[in-house]
C-alpha cells in the first residue's frame, strides 16, 4: 500500500485554517496532514479541531523524515528562517505571499514603530529581496522545491483567462487588478514590524503576482522569453487620516503603513498593468482582474461572483450561514460564495503542490516569481516616497 504523502502545516492562524480545509480535500492519493506550532499543545488542539493526524512542535515537524513538504502559514518574518531549516532537512516548502518582507532587518530588536517608518525604502527593498533570494538559493542547493503560494494564479477565473489568452492571437496591452476589503482589525497588520507593509503588500501582491505570471507566460509563448517588469510607479496613503470624528466600520489605527496603495507596472514590451490594494471597501471582499488584449477582453471575478444571489429582510435570516469574507451582515442583497476556497484558488493551489510532488507535473508559481513580486512592491514603496518612476533592480 502506498505511503501517504505527509504534509506539515506550520501555524494555527487564519491561513492555517484555510489550508487545513483544502489539504483535506486533495485527491489522487493518500495524504497525512499534521500541524505544527511553537507550542505543541496549541498545535495538538488545532489538529483535533480540524480532524488532522496530529499536532507537534515546529522543531519536531522539521526533524520528521516522513514530512515531505511544509506549508508556511506563519508571520512574514519567519519565512526565510523556516524555509532554510526545512530545505536543510530536504523538505519542500510552500510559502504564502509575500515570499519575503521587511521586518526590521538591520534595526535593533527594540526599534520603535517610528524608526521602522523612517527606514529607507531602498533598504527595505534590498532586505526583502535578499531574503527572498536566500530562500530560493537554499531550496536550490538542497534539491527541493520552493512553491510560491499565490492563490490567484490557481483560481478558476485566472486559469480560464490564461487558457483563453493562449488560444487567441492577441497580446495583453493593459491589466487592472485589485483586492479590497474593510481592513484587518489585527494590530499586527498595522505596523511595518509585523507585516512589512500595508495594503499594497497584503492585498496588492495578489493582482501583481497574477499580472507578472500572465505576462511571463505570454512572453515565453510569443517571443521565447518572459515579459518582465522594468519599472514601477507607486502611490500609497493612509486614507483614514481624513476621517476625523466620523463614524466608520473600516479598520483604523494604521501605524506607519498604508491602507491604500497602487502601482503601475511598466513591462519590457511597452504594456502596462495597474494594481492596487485597499482597506476602505465595505460590503465584503472584492478580488478582480481585468485583462485588455489586442483582440479580446477578460473580466476575472474571484470575489464576489454571481453563482448565487441572496436577499434577506433582516440580519441573521440565514441562521448563521457563512456568506462571504468580510461581509458584516446578511440583510439586503448579497453574493454568497459557493466555495470560497475554490473560487479564490486555494484549493487548486494545494492540489497542484500534491500533483507536482507525486508525478512531477510543472508548478505554475515558483520562488523566482515570489521574489519578482517582492521587487515590484518594494520598488513601488521607493517610488511613492521619492515621487518618481523607479527602475527594477536585479
Amino acid at each position: 500500500m502506498p505511503i501517504p504523502l505527509r504534509i506539515a502545516i506550520l501555524g494555527t492562524g487564519f491561513l492555517a485554517r484555510t489550508r487545513a480545509r483544502c489539504w483535506k480535500r486533495v485527491h489522487g492519493g493518500a495524504l497525512e496532514i499534521i500541524v505544527a506550532a511553537r507550542d505543541a499543545t496549541k498545535a495538538a488542539a488545532f489538529a483535533r479541531e480540524h480532524g488532522l493526524a496530529g499536532g507537534v512542535s515546529i522543531d519536531a515537524a522539521l526533524a520528521d523524515p516522513a514530512v515531505a513538504v511544509v506549508d508556511l502559514c506563519v508571520p512574514n518574518s519567519a519565512h526565510r528562517p523556516l524555509t532554510e531549516r526545512a530545505a536543510a532537512q530536504k523538505k519542500h516548502v510552500l510559502c504564502t505571499k509575500p515570499l519575503a518582507a521587511f521586518h526590521g532587518q538591520g534595526l535593533a530588536a527594540e526599534a520603535t514603530a517610528a524608526e521602522f517608518t523612517a527606514t529607507s525604502r531602498t533598504a527595505m527593498l534590498r532586505a526583502a529581496v535578499d531574503d527572498g533570494q536566500a530562500m530560493v538559493a537554499a531550496c536550490a542547493r538542497a534539491g527541493v522545491k520552493l512553491f510560491y503560494g499565490e492563490n490567484w494564479i490557481f483560481s478558476p477565473s485566472l486559469q480560464k483567462a490564461a487558457a483563453l489568452g493562449a488560444s487567441s492571437r492577441g497580446v495583453i496591452l493593459e491589466m487592472r487588478g485589485h483586492e479590497s476589503h474593510s481592513g484587518s482589525h489585527s494590530p499586527y497588520a498595522k505596523e511595518w514590524r509585523h507585516t512589512g507593509g500595508g495594503s499594497l503588500l497584503r492585498l496588492g501582491a495578489h493582482p501583481i503576482g497574477a499580472m507578472l505570471w500572465l505576462k511571463r507566460e505570454e512572453g515565453l509563448r510569443l517571443r521565447s522569453r518572459p515579459t518582465v517588469v522594468t519599472a514601477v510607479s507607486g502611490e500609497v496613503a493612509d486614507l483614514t487620516r481624513a476621517l476625523g470624528t466620523a463614524a466608520t466600520e473600516i479598520a483604523t489605527g494604521w501605524n506607519g503603513v498604508e491602507n491604500w496603495g497602487a502601482c503601475v507596472l511598466h513591462f519590457d514590451d511597452g504594456t502596462r498593468g495597474l494594481a492596487w490594494g485597499s482597506d476602505n471597501l465595505l460590503g465584503g471582499m472584492q478580488s478582480h482582474l481585468t485583462v485588455l488584449a489586442s483582440d479580446h477582453r477578460l473580466e476575472c471575478s474571484l470575489s464576489p461572483n454571481d453563482a448565487v444571489a441572496a436577499y434577506a429582510v433582516r440580519d441573521g435570516a440565514f441562521a448563521g450561514q457563512y456568506l462571504q469574507e468580510k461581509l458584516a451582515g446578511q440583510a439586503g442583497w448579497s453574493s454568497p460564495m459557493v466555495d470560497e476556497d475554490w473560487t479564490s484558488g486555494h484549493q487548486q493551489l494545494v492540489q497542484a503542490v500534491a500533483n507536482t510532488l507525486r508525478s512531477g507535473v510543472p508548478f505554475a508559481a515558483d520562488g523566482e516569481l515570489g521574489v519578482d513580486v517582492v521587487r515590484v512592491v518594494y520598488s513601488a514603496y521607493v517610488s511613492a516616497l521619492e515621487g518618481r518612476r523607479v527602475a527594477i533592480l536585479p
